[in-house]
């Protein structure tokens, strides 16, 4: 199964921007969807944005929609989540995710990144 590593989260103020990177490698064609999900302490993991490979047609959280892009190379085999217009309720550990399908259920996907933090502070 395709294996999944993020990179790029940190400490940014509110307003600011960040880029979030998910190289991965071992793709197969049940990996045909990437994903963006943040889980906060004590809260649930919850959906950002999706893409497919091919094609490249995205699927945004209404939450997110307008300050987060996802986009991805297929050549490099990395996606990525551009974050505009940070806030401090965006402060969480945000996971990259692969699965056959591009859905908005965590439990759709089914390789899973270590995490990277993001934290939106003054």
């Amino acid at each position: 199964q395709v294996q999944v590593v993020e990179s790029g989260g940190g400490l940014v103020q509110p307003g600011g921007s960040l880029r979030l990177s998910c190289a991965t490698s071992g793709r197969t064609i049940d990996d045909a969807a990437m994903a963006w999900f943040r889980q906060a302490p004590a809260k649930e993991r919850t959906f950002l944005a999706a893409i497919r490979w091919i094609g490249g047609r995205t699927l945004y959280a209404d939450y997110v929609e307008g300050r987060f892009t996802i986009s991805r190379d297929n050549a490099k085999n990395t996606v990525w989540l551009q974050m505009d217009s940070l806030k401090p309720e965006d402060t969480a550990v945000y996971y990259c995710a692969a699965g056959p399908y591009m859905r908005k259920s965590p439990a759709d996907y089914n390789s899973w990144g270590q995490g990277t933090q993001v934290t939106v502070s003054s």
